[in-house]
């Protein structure tokens, strides 16, 4: 353990201790349970104390607060919450009414085995006060503990066990805690438990999105998310969550894919990762790395402008990596199943697929809880994903170029390397091939422009809206629009360069316009 993480679990340890001495003259049991009380055994960090006791549990809560030196939350129906802050460090403890008559009736109403433990809060302090190792600390808590279900046994079995068969039905949002549970504590489920999981996955639609999307996010954000979709998926829960997906499983595409349309998607997020990742190694990994390509370190080119734009604040690799992006690789070709043609020589096509799936993206995201902003995201990458590999094919011209950015903005830099995740899970393991260092090169030119020569390509304006209205006579509409664009393409371009320029641009466009209007 680091100085620094000895400091804070003395602090931690200092701060329950206050909280006991408040606590034993507390009329009610109080009792320390749930996650606290299995990451305790697990020997896991426990960030939250989770508290369960009877009474007046508003006031009990804001008494600590006080005592503590901390701040008081309202949670949910009478739980409530207290804060305690020190030197960037955070405690929190959660005070919830016992459910039931007593703690036993209070842990049968828990969805595991090995959540549904407790032990008298004061006595746990004393132990963890006492004990020498994690290891001393487990076996005196397995000898104190409350465990009417036998979640110690399933915790030494790494055992992900339901109380019992209704847990999913009384509350869904249970079956995505399950998931998360095994992937996060290296579980197995046991196999009652996951005919449950099977029996009950339809339900999962019935709970509020913004609890969904809390689950679906936690279990996105770490590594290995693309093994955690596969996971639900076993179980049923990924096409339950998002049943415009199922119509991919099998369906078949061109001979460059490796992977159906279903497991191409599942196969861009694990490229994303792998590819985000390798972006944040050392220059020397990005250089020997098998995904660099052409003469001129295209990857390590790409790495340094992508450092330069999170320099200016117009990237982060935490957001490429973060569960928006993962949702957006995984959706990418969600328009694919409903625009699938075979012609008549048996070739397959998606054609307008990225059309077609905004709208099917805009549902999803609706109904995941995704905030605006994720969304907006999202639905530029299934929109424009396509639009850097079709650049890889031709000269990429400066009119290209800022029309990709105009219709993005920042967010086309994360839109081109989900396209490049596309590519690779496109191969699957089949090698790169020379259209690989094409759609690379693109990329590097397409995100060295827009953050070393953006003013450039996206200059400031030489005249507004305003000044077209009033010089030429015009009225308000889509003309106007139509005419910003062609100057700022023409300014771009550097065919104009002062607002007497425009002028004179302006005067021939509005006469080419007239002259095909009296055709």
């Amino acid at each position: 353990m680091t100085e620094k993480e000895q400091a804070r679990a003395a602090w931690v340890l200092q701060a329950l201790r206050q909280s006991c001495q408040l606590l034993k003259e507390y009329e009610q049991p109080v009792y320390l349970v749930g996650g606290s009380m299995r990451n305790l055994l697990l020997q896991r960090p426990c960030v939250d104390w989770d508290i369960v006791t009877s009474g007046n549990i508003p006031d009990l809560a804001r008494r600590l607060a006080d005592h503590l030196g901390g701040f008081y939350a309202h949670m949910h129906e009478k739980a409530s919450r207290v804060i305690v802050k020190h030197e960037q460090q955070e405690l929190t403890l959660d005070i919830s009414p016992l459910q039931g008559s007593d703690i036993r009736e209070d842990l049968a109403k828990r969805d595991f085995t090995i959540n549904a433990l407790a032990a008298p809060f004061t006595g746990v302090i004393a132990l963890i006060e006492r004990s020498a190792s994690p290891g001393e600390l487990r076996a005196s808590l397995s000898e104190a503990i409350i465990d009417p279900h036998q979640g110690l046994r399933d915790i030494a079995t790494q055992t992900l066990r339901a109380t019992t068969e209704t847990v999913f039905q009384q509350d869904p949002l249970r079956l995505l805690r399950a998931m998360r549970f095994a992937r996060q504590y290296h579980l197995t489920i046991e196999a009652e438990t996951a005919r449950y999981i099977a029996r009950d996955a339809s339900l999962l639609l019935q709970v509020a999105r913004e609890r969904i999307h809390e689950e679906l996010y936690a279990l996105l954000r770490p590594e290995g998310s693309y093994e955690n979709l596969l996971f639900l998926d076993t179980h049923h829960l990924l096409t339950a969550l998002i049943p415009e997906l199922e119509p991919a499983r099998g369906m078949a595409q061109p001979s460059l894919h490796h992977w159906d349309v279903f497991d191409h998607s599942l196969a861009s997020v694990e490229m994303l990762e792998k590819l985000g990742t390798l972006l944040q190694q050392s220059p020397e990994e990005v250089r020997c790395s098998e995904l660099n390509a052409g003469e001129h370190d295209d990857l390590l080119e790409l790495q340094q402008m992508l450092q330069e734009a999170e320099q200016q604040g117009i990237f982060s690799f935490t957001r490429l990596l973060s569960p928006p992006l993962k949702v957006a690789a995984l959706l990418h070709d969600i328009g694919k199943p409903i625009t699938q043609a075979v012609d008549e020589a048996g070739n397959i096509t998606f054609y307008h697929h990225p059309q077609a799936g905004v709208p099917l993206a805009q549902q999803i995201t609706q109904r995941l809880g995704i905030s605006t902003q994720d969304k907006r995201l999202i639905q530029q990458v299934v929109a424009h994903h396509m639009r850097p590999g079709q650049l890889s094919s031709a000269t990429v011209t400066p009119r290209a170029i800022r029309r990709y950015f105009v219709d993005m903005g920042p967010n086309g830099i994360y839109v081109a390397l989900v396209s490049l995740a596309d590519h690779l899970a496109m191969r699957g393991p089949e090698p790169l091939t020379i259209h690989w260092q094409r759609h690379l090169a693109t990329v590097r030119t397409l995100l060295t422009r827009y953050i070393r020569e953006r003013e450039q390509i996206l200059p400031p304006r030489l005249i507004q809206s305003e000044e077209l209205i009033r010089h030429f006579q015009l009225q308000p509409g889509p003309l106007i629009g139509q005419l910003l664009e062609a100057i700022a393409e023409a300014q771009a371009e550097g065919e104009v360069h002062s607002k007497e320029e425009v002028l004179w641009f302006t005067e021939e466009k509005l006469q080419h316009i007239r002259a095909q209007q009296e055709k």
